[in-house]
Parts: C-alpha cells; sequence; structure tokens
C-alpha cells in the first residue's frame, strides 16, 4: 500500500533547486521587462500613428500636414526600432539561458535523488 502511494505522488515532488537560481530568475525578469519594452514601443508607435492620422485629416490647417507626415515616419521608425531591439535582447538571453543551464544541478545531487527514487521504487 505504501508503495502504490509513493508511486502515485512521486510526479508531485520538485526536483532540487540549481545552484544559479537568482541568474536564472533574473534572466527571466529581463525577458518580462523586455516584453514590456516591445509593448511600450507598439503604444508610442500607435499613439504616434493616430496623432499622424488626425493631423492629416485637419482640412482648415492644411499648412500642418507636413507634421502629419513626420509623426507616421517617426511612427514606422519606433515600430521598427522596438522590435529590432526586442529581437537582439531575445537571442542574447536565449544565449545566456544556454550557459546557464547547462550545469544547473550538480552530479551529487542528482546521484541522491537518484538514489530516493530507486527507493520508492522498491
Amino acid at each position: 500500500m505504501k508503495k502504490k502511494g509513493f508511486e502515485l505522488f512521486r510526479f508531485l515532488r520538485t526536483k532540487p533547486v540549481p545552484i544559479n537560481t537568482r541568474e536564472i530568475l533574473a534572466l527571466e525578469r529581463t525577458r518580462l521587462a523586455n516584453e514590456r519594452t516591445l509593448l511600450a514601443y507598439i503604444r508610442a508607435s500607435l499613439y504616434l500613428l493616430l496623432g499622424g492620422l488626425a493631423l492629416l485629416q485637419l482640412q482648415d490647417f492644411e499648412s500642418v500636414h507636413w507634421l502629419g507626415y513626420i509623426a507616421l515616419v517617426i511612427c514606422i521608425c519606433f515600430l521598427a526600432i522596438g522590435i529590432f531591439r526586442f529581437l537582439l535582447l531575445k537571442r542574447r538571453l536565449y544565449k545566456w539561458n544556454r550557459i546557464l543551464f547547462t550545469d544547473t544541478i550538480s552530479e551529487e545531487v542528482e546521484q541522491e535523488v537518484a538514489k530516493i527514487d530507486k527507493n520508492i521504487d522498491k
């Protein structure tokens, strides 16, 4: 009966915490900040788009149409810069993740976990 209970809850056990948990969590925070920054670039780009279109729609003030066109060009530039920076940092974070996850758990901890699993399976 005890063996069945251990087998039932075997998948609920947590793995040992890696040695470099702080670095892993810092990379995760950086990834989330990168996504927030991309959304901020998109939001600013949309505001410029709306402002540029509004300036182009003004019939009485045709002398400021050039400002509308400038806002549209800056809108496209903001969007391109935001996407470029997002992809650049995403690639860097991917490289750092590969470096950190190559040796996150020491061999001694893995051997202890394997021994515990063998004892439970008996």
